[in-house]
């Protein structure tokens, strides 16, 4: 059996993610400026999900698979993206208590207010975290792993 790339699959996941992120975005845009809609917070419900599930997944199996074969060579890229995951998990907290304090009083303006910015705050900081590990990280194990590293790597996501 052919073992994937797991760094095409990572990136693929990354593709995936800033869908929804863009989703979030504009959801919360939408809210802070014309105020609660039924449809458009169902639409943010089904991205904010997205993020705390699929990303705190996606998330372990970097920590789990990937960095540690990194880590062999070099930690700070890894730090640093370790340190990003912590902040998403905080950040994503805050927007959980927004999106509830939204659901219990839709026409709540600083729970909107609040909404509004804990969105903006995890979608810019997601979003960064997506582009270094894309731009920066991704490219430098493509360069430095070998093959055979890049095989374990996948067979930890297994």
């Amino acid at each position: 059996m052919a073992v994937r790339d797991p760094i095409a699959m990572f990136m693929k996941e990354h593709d995936a993610a800033l869908v929804q992120l863009r989703i979030l975005k504009k959801s919360a845009e939408e809210m802070k400026k014309n105020g609660y809609s039924e449809k458009v917070f169902k639409q943010m419900l089904k991205a904010a999900a997205f993020v705390d599930e699929e990303v705190r997944v996606h998330n372990a199996k970097e920590e789990g698979a990937l960095f540690p074969i990194v880590e062999r060579y070099v930690d700070g890229p890894t730090n640093v993206m370790r340190d990003d995951h912590v902040r998403m998990a905080k950040i994503y907290k805050k927007l959980h208590y927004s999106i509830t304090t939204m659901q219990a009083s839709h026409d709540d303006k600083i729970a909107r207010e609040e909404l509004f910015d804990a969105a903006e705050s995890i979608v810019q900081l997601m979003v960064n975290h997506i582009h270094k590990e894309n731009l920066i990280l991704f490219p430098l194990v493509k360069r430095f792993l070998t093959k055979d590293e890049l095989r374990e790597v996948a067979q930890r996501l297994l």
